[in-house]
């Protein structure tokens, strides 16, 4: 899995509670969650990521609270995929069950400015920051991860059964 574009960037510790207030937990059509993605903490993030589909951020991305609805709101708001230093573990999980691309890369926050053009390739763990031309390895995910991240988790569950 390969993606290309502009770079929305967020720093350390950014939690579930800003990604999706508790306030819109009221919605389950993920559109409508979509409307309030990064709410607490960026009201002009659904403009943003219309030009600038990937979310870059710093550690601990995706803390507190277990909500499903974080990864499910970013996904269906546009953004391709989300690359952090690192992630809250169940954040992550939800993020390849709902089919939300995350790559771990060290060093990515301080290589990678909001609006730079970059790729991330997950298979090979790579981001290229084509504005600086600057690259960054990071965490490759394993083959039956990204199977997971394109297709979902209950998508590869049944595939599998078959």
């Amino acid at each position: 899995m390969e993606f290309r574009g502009r770079v929305i960037k967020y720093g350390d510790d950014v939690n579930t509670d800003v990604i999706i207030p508790s306030r819109y937990l009221v919605h389950t059509d993920p559109r409508e969650l979509a409307k309030y993605a990064m709410a607490g903490l960026d009201g002009e993030f659904n403009m943003k990521v219309k030009e600038r589909p990937i979310l870059v951020a710093g550690r601990n991305f995706g803390c507190g609270s277990s909500r499903e609805q974080a990864p499910v709101s970013l996904k269906h708001a546009g953004v391709k995929c989300v690359v952090a230093e690192s992630f809250a573990r169940i954040f992550y999980r939800n993020s390849v069950n709902i089919g939300l691309p995350v790559l771990e890369c060290p060093g990515v926050n301080s290589a990678v400015e909001d609006g730079d053009e970059v790729s991330v390739n997950l298979e090979r763990g790579v981001v290229n920051n084509l504005t600086k031309k600057v690259g960054l390895n990071g965490l490759p995910a394993p083959g039956f991860l990204l199977e997971i991240m394109e297709k979902g988790l209950v998508e590869y569950v049944r595939a599998k059964k078959r």
